[in-house]
């Protein structure tokens, strides 16, 4: 005999506060095996464990002792107990917790290893490469991250110690967002109407595969649920939505299932599915909720998640995140024994990445209970069936289980580190830099002494500055009377134009990639780079780079390189090399009270801000 029931049913008391009459015969029974679902959510409530009676383990094992030598006997173990109305809780010989998400548990050494067996996601994966069958209707789930431009963050003033904080950034008051403007600009960001490159000067860059933009991922993702902080945010948010400025979004049913105006449980989920509809391939939904529909529920088509908020637990946050990777098929028609694959794939988008990696390394480690396999091959493990693709302001990559935990260790990683000098944040080649460059003819000279430029011509600034005239009357030619043939020609020198300005740009990053040797090259860390150079390796600088040194500040006068950035780039590698020296033991810099950036120095202090 097997019985299913709900903590609310078992725990609900008649208006006398004894226990339901329906119920007590579950009480009665001394059950062979009881079993509990999402232990991670019900088991921690005081009232589940006076329930089950959880917190005396020896006392039930006597009690079944004693149970199994009264039956033995001949003895009616059942019938020979007299009910009551006091709280009797429900016993049984062997108990089994089950949960996606064990971590507090497992920390708290509630469990022995010898107690716990685990079938985790990577398990599932590795079946369905190996053997296949039914678990090739599992999707194979992929983390995005995003590094939001910091022009953003400014915008509300407030960065956590991840670098965006997410239930500042979509903090409401009534149905508005504190910060909707920011909001507003994300909203246009993941559809791709707004850069995402700092400060929007560097539009030349690969850009990255955001959720609304990117035609591989519309269609996967037609059905997204997005996580926010709370009622307030939800509300909010749909109100955006529905904004005339934000017609792209109104192809989509947006559900606000947040709040006791959503239902209570599973009452939240019919208006999603009636939403989505009988063909959910031919509609498209936005599904808003701050908690209802997180854990213990499938909707099949839902093909993305945006992480909106701060989660307080890995268990919250893959509750959450697994909702997406419910199966979705379809039965052939004509042949009932085919099934189509309508999911391979689900998303898992996060705007914090510091904190999306931290919860990918605690759920790596902490659900395989080998002590002896080092954290590293447990990561490489888990990310070889969840892919991480990592945005940090320049490209789009996917990261390795040692830059995972680089980012957690030192909030980067060193391959990061190093691409930022390969990143077209660091020059600028907008219209009033080369303007600048051109008017200047020191400038000139100086940006054709750098390697490759003397290629593209001594006439490649004035071209580009020329195009961009000749772009903005053509604009105004076609937009005037419609002409197809100027709109054929704006389009042709557009494309002419990008792709001067592209090589310009190229030869730009890589000189600027030449600069962090001379990190390497000195031990005065309280000297700036430029102090460092100009010093101690002038004509070093000059071979290297084919620049001297007057050169080069002549440039960064004029804009061509991002002081800026460069600090950022600078500060960053000596925050990591710190982290990366004491993680051996070694602390070089002890006594060091400042610490020399690009073309200034800050406190020792900014090493940990």
């Amino acid at each position: 005999m097997v019985v299913f029931g709900s903590f609310q049913d078992y725990l609900g008391r008649d208006r006398y506060g004894n226990i339901k009459t329906k119920n007590e015969w579950v009480h009665s029974i001394h059950w062979d095996l009881i079993v509990l679902d999402e232990y991670h959510f019900g088991a921690w409530n005081d009232n589940a464990k006076s329930l089950l009676d959880l917190g005396d383990a020896d006392a039930k094992r006597r009690q079944a002792e004693e149970d199994a030598v009264m039956s033995e006997s001949g003895i009616d173990v059942e019938s020979g107990r007299a009910w009551d109305d006091s709280d009797v809780p429900i016993t049984g010989k062997h108990y089994l917790y089950l949960s996606g998400t064990p971590f507090r548990a497992l920390a708290t050494g509630e469990f022995m290893e010898s107690q716990i067996f685990n079938w985790t996601y990577q398990d599932e994966q590795a079946r369905k490469e190996s053997v296949g069958g039914p678990y090739l209707e599992m999707p194979t789930m992929v983390m995005m991250t995003y590094q939001m431009p910091q022009d953003l963050g400014a915008m509300i003033e407030q960065w956590d110690m991840d670098g965006f904080d997410l239930n500042e950034f979509f903090r409401a008051e009534g149905k508005t967002f504190v910060h909707e403007k920011a909001v507003q600009k994300w909203l246009d960001i993941i559809r791709g109407k707004a850069p995402i490159f700092g400060d929007g000067s560097s539009p030349l860059n690969v850009r990255p595969a955001l959720p609304f933009e990117d035609t591989r991922l519309l269609d996967l993702c037609a059905h997204t649920m997005w996580f926010l902080p709370n009622v307030a945010s939800c509300d909010a948010m749909e109100a955006l939505l529905h904004r005339p400025a934000n017609g792209f979004y109104q192809n989509y049913t947006v559900i606000n299932c947040s709040g006791t105006k959503a239902g209570i449980g599973v009452d939240a989920l019919g208006p999603v599915r009636e939403a989505m509809g009988d063909n959910p391939l031919k509609t498209r939904t936005i599904t808003l909720t701050c908690g209802k529909l997180t854990t213990g529920v499938t909707l099949r088509p839902l093909g993305g998640l945006l992480m909106l908020r701060n989660c307080s637990s890995p268990e919250t946050y893959f509750q959450t995140a697994f909702r997406v990777q419910s199966p979705w098929t379809a039965t052939d028609e004509e042949d009932p024994t085919k099934r189509t694959i309508l999911k391979p794939t689900c998303y898992v988008f996060d705007f914090a990445p510091n904190r999306a990696l931290r919860e990918v390394v605690t759920y790596a480690n902490q659900l395989d209970v080998d002590s002896n396999r080092r954290i590293t091959d447990k990561v490489d493990e888990f990310i070889n069936f969840l892919p991480i693709l990592q945005f940090d302001g320049s490209s789009m990559k996917r990261v390795d289980a040692t830059e995972i935990l680089d980012f957690v260790d030192n909030g980067t990683s060193g391959t990061l580190l190093a691409r930022r000098w390969n990143s077209a944040q660091l020059v600028n080649v907008d219209n009033a830099t080369l303007q600048r460059v051109l008017n200047n003819p020191e400038a000139m000279a100086a940006i054709m002494k750098i390697e490759g430029f003397r290629a593209l011509g001594s006439d490649i600034i004035e071209n580009i500055v020329n195009r961009a005239d000749k772009i903005k009357k053509l604009k105004r030619e076609a937009g005037e009377g419609g002409d197809s043939k100027k709109k054929k020609e704006l389009t042709q020198e557009e494309k002419e134009y990008r792709s001067k300005r592209r090589e310009v740009q190229e030869k730009l990053m890589k000189f600027a990639t030449r600069i962090p040797i001379f990190m390497y090259l000195t031990d005065y860390r309280e000297e700036s780079l430029e102090d460092v150079i100009r010093k101690l390796e002038p004509s070093l600088f000059e071979r290297v780079t084919g620049l001297t040194i007057d050169d080069f500040d002549l440039l960064l006068r004029v804009g061509v390189f991002n002081r800026a950035q460069m600090n950022d780039a600078i500060l960053k590698f000596r925050r990591y090399e710190d982290a990366s020296l004491a993680y051996t033991g070694v602390n070089r810099h002890a006594s060091d009270t400042r610490i020399g950036l690009m073309d200034s120095t800050v406190p020792i202090e900014a090493m940990v801000d």
